[in-house]
């Protein structure tokens, strides 16, 4: 089957599934994603075997130590990813919720209603874990989906849609309502952009690249996902200790995911305090250093930072480090580089902590804690569908709300204008 007779056919079979499942009862939902989660387990040593290659064959391609790490699964890794599912049962179901609803004075009743978006196409990158996610929470808020992940992670992916789109038809799921593009071929990416007749609208995670790809190409709306370039500012008034936990849990955690931080800005009052301790222990940790010239005094292995390091979302043990002069150059720096993504100020002055939260304009501004919090998950929505960069409908951690739309019902008794 060539990709194009592959979109259209799925894309139909998406649009007609979507029409049954934005009726179906929570129950049903609940009990297909229950069915999923135990069929995850199951068949784990399924899933890791064909993980397996993929790994295999991401090691030949020369992918990178972080890349590798997106892409692996695990059996605690499995058991996350069913976990994930199991929480969003848990959740409210958000379709038919009545937002308002008034009289007018012509005796019409008109209520807002919460409805699916329709059929949704998901373009995203090395995670497999994100094909569990985002087929868990469009089918909870009634949407039917289509999957495109990144070739890395083909024989991951396919395996896992199989084992969860049966479990899901098995519990009463309309069949259609959860499908992958199996093809690896890039043209598919650029046939479902323009594949309006089905699709209601296009959500791509991952880098910069695809983002650009799909924001710039794409006839078919599309919720802009960030890439993430977040900051961690330590004040003069920061409580040093703390400082190093956050800035070592923002960078080293997990660093190939979007919410890590990528530039550290520390206050000159304190640099001289804060930087060698912690520069030697991201050296130590194995994260390769690059400064501005009072950042690269305080250690040896600190390289020179570019301009093009302060623009960079590195995904990777790389970390970009300048020493600023108050929290006013802080936050030109944040607004001149930052993504919108994630945030962060270490602070004990709550004026300073106060102003950084007004002004920095991104999705999510944190005090005292780190931007890898940013997370559908930690915020207690479930699973999440991506991380919203952009102002329109959905913003920061996308959950079951931001997957909805909404639609006026009217009743009336006779009324004509």
């Amino acid at each position: 089957m060539d990709h194009l007779t592959e979109l259209q056919t799925k894309g139909k079979n998406a649009k007609q599934a979507a029409r049954k499942l934005a009726t179906l009862s929570i129950v049903i939902k609940n009990q297909a994603l229950n069915k999923m989660a135990d069929a995850l387990e199951q068949e784990g040593a399924t899933i890791l075997t064909a993980n397996a290659m993929d790994i295999e064959n991401g090691k030949a391609k020369g992918l990178s130590q972080a890349l590798l790490d997106r892409l692996l699964l695990t059996k605690e890794r499995i058991k996350a990813m069913a976990d994930g599912l199991r929480q969003i049962t848990t959740l409210a179901d958000p379709i038919g919720e009545v937002l308002s609803t008034t009289i007018r004075p012509n005796g019409l009743e008109i209520s807002k209603v919460r409805v699916p978006l329709g059929v949704i196409g998901i373009i995203y990158e090395a995670r497999p874990n994100v094909t569990v996610d985002a087929a868990g929470l469009c089918l909870k808020t009634g949407n039917a989906v289509i999957l495109r992940g990144g070739s890395e992670a083909i024989h991951s992916n396919t395996e896992i849609i199989k084992i969860i789109a049966q479990s899901a038809y098995e519990a009463g799921i309309p069949v259609g309502a959860l499908q992958l593009i199996e093809t690896t071929d890039r043209q598919a990416v650029n046939e479902m952009l323009k594949l309006n007749e089905y699709l209601d609208v296009i959500i791509p995670r991952g880098g910069a690249g695809l983002i650009k790809t799909v924001v710039e190409n794409s006839t078919v709306p599309v919720i802009e996902t960030g890439t993430g370039i977040c900051h961690t500012f330590v004040d003069e008034f920061a409580d040093l200790d703390m400082a190093g936990n956050i800035a070592f849990n923002a960078k080293v955690s997990r660093p190939g995911v979007c919410n890590s931080m990528e530039t550290l800005l520390v206050h000159e009052k304190v640099a001289d305090e804060f930087l060698p301790g912690m520069l030697k222990v991201y050296q130590e940790a194995g994260v390769e250093l690059r400064g501005c010239p009072v950042t690269c005094q305080y250690h040896q292995a600190v390289k020179p930072a570019s301009d093009e390091d302060w623009a960079t979302e590195y995904s990777d043990f790389i970390l970009s480090i300048k020493v600023v002069a108050d929290l006013e150059e802080a936050l030109e720096h944040i607004d001149h580089y930052s993504t919108r993504h994630s945030e962060a100020i270490v602070t004990k002055n709550l004026e300073n902590a106060k102003r950084f939260q007004h002004e920095v304009d991104a999705a999510a501004v944190y005090v005292n804690a780190s931007t890898r919090f940013t997370d559908g998950f930690e915020f207690g929505f479930g699973a999440e569908i991506g991380i919203s960069t952009q102002k329109l409908h959905a913003r920061g951690p996308m959950g079951l709300a931001e997957l909805t739309s909404s639609k006026y019902i009217i009743t009336g008794n006779g009324q004509i204008r």
